[in-house]
């Protein structure tokens, strides 16, 4: 692996200002004090989804309400003076129940759909959140010994009453790679569950005991049966979708035959950039979203952005 002259440095999903300040979590007098602090805001989770303000993109974050205590908030941090807290509602919440400010105009979305637009403090407030979410709704049982576990430390933690072990928050490694041959066409392909049309990099997991490098080489020979000679380090990003944390690279090969691991994907092919284009702009192909670090890797061979983006593929 060679080094990079820099790194990706604003991935959509790897900026935050907000300084999560671990010492409060354990502060239990601290976290009780949270929502009694006219000043606190409240960042409300419905599902995947929050209420985000429009012109520009931003997060509507609330005072403090009767009832919040209640939700087992978790602490997000704190930001030139501020603490941030996230609450969650039952999915089915009518909007009627959760009046706003007159004239506002507002959306309830995912951090797939507005993570890109958000500015730094909001785009990391609601990463925390969502990985949160979606760890506390897969985690909710002891794996010891199946009891029900209690959460504390605003949060960040699972206890279990019955024999007590620790659970903190999983963030599995993956590795997603922009692959391309001597002739400087890249390496796209459309995974089983996806549309027809709809293309990204290879990526897959970190096995246990292996090296990112070691994980990428064996990716990409296993999902298409190439082997690179040659990679670079890109940068990573957060995917709380449910807990990944994507390891971004480029690489090389000197082999252009491909055999598509066909339990993976439904089909892999070599692009050059006017083949690309000529799809996006045909409408018979779609990529990921500004949000996703494979927008980027795409980008960055592109050379420029692409013509128009499609729906946040599922890697």
């Amino acid at each position: 692996m060679s080094a990079a002259d820099e790194t990706f440095l604003d991935l959509a999903l790897s900026r935050s200002r907000v300084d999560r300040l671990a010492r409060v979590r354990t502060d239990d007098a601290e976290l009780g004090a949270l929502l009694d602090r006219p000043q606190t805001r409240v960042l409300e989770l419905r599902g995947d989804a929050v209420a985000v303000l429009a012109g520009p993109a931003r997060l509507r974050l609330r005072p403090p309400r009767e009832g919040d205590a209640g939700r087992e908030p978790w602490f997000l941090g704190r930001d030139a003076g501020v603490d941030y807290v996230a609450v969650t509602a039952p999915r089915e919440t009518r909007e009627g129940e959760d009046p706003t400010q007159e004239g506002e105009d507002l959306t309830w979305a995912g951090l797939r759909e507005v993570g890109a637009d958000l500015d730094d403090r909001d785009a990391g407030l609601l990463t925390a959140a969502t990985a949160l979410r979606a760890w506390h709704d897969r985690h909710g049982h002891c794996p010891r010994c199946g009891a029900a576990t209690e959460v504390v430390q605003g949060g960040w933690l699972r206890r279990c009453p019955s024999d007590g072990s620790e659970h903190h928050p999983r963030t599995d490694p993956a590795v997603i790679m922009a692959v391309t041959d001597p002739d400087d066409r890249l390496l796209l392909a459309t995974g089983l569950p996806w549309p027809e049309g709809r293309l990204s990099v290879l990526a897959g997991f970190v096995e246990a005991g292996e090296s990112l490098e070691a994980a990428v080489a064996r990716e990409v020979e296993e999902e298409v049966g190439v082997q690179i000679d040659g990679l670079v380090y890109r940068g990573n990003q957060p995917w709380p979708f449910p807990g990944s944390l994507m390891l971004a690279f480029r690489a090389r090969t000197g082999q252009t035959h491909l055999t598509v691991q066909e339990s993976e994907l439904r089909s892999a092919s070599w692009y050059t950039r006017d083949q690309l284009s000529e799809g996006l702009r045909e409408g018979r192909v779609t990529l990921p979203s500004r949000v996703s670090v494979a927008h980027r890797l795409i980008e960055e061979w592109f050379g420029g952005p692409l013509p128009g983006h499609g729906p946040a593929v599922p890697r």
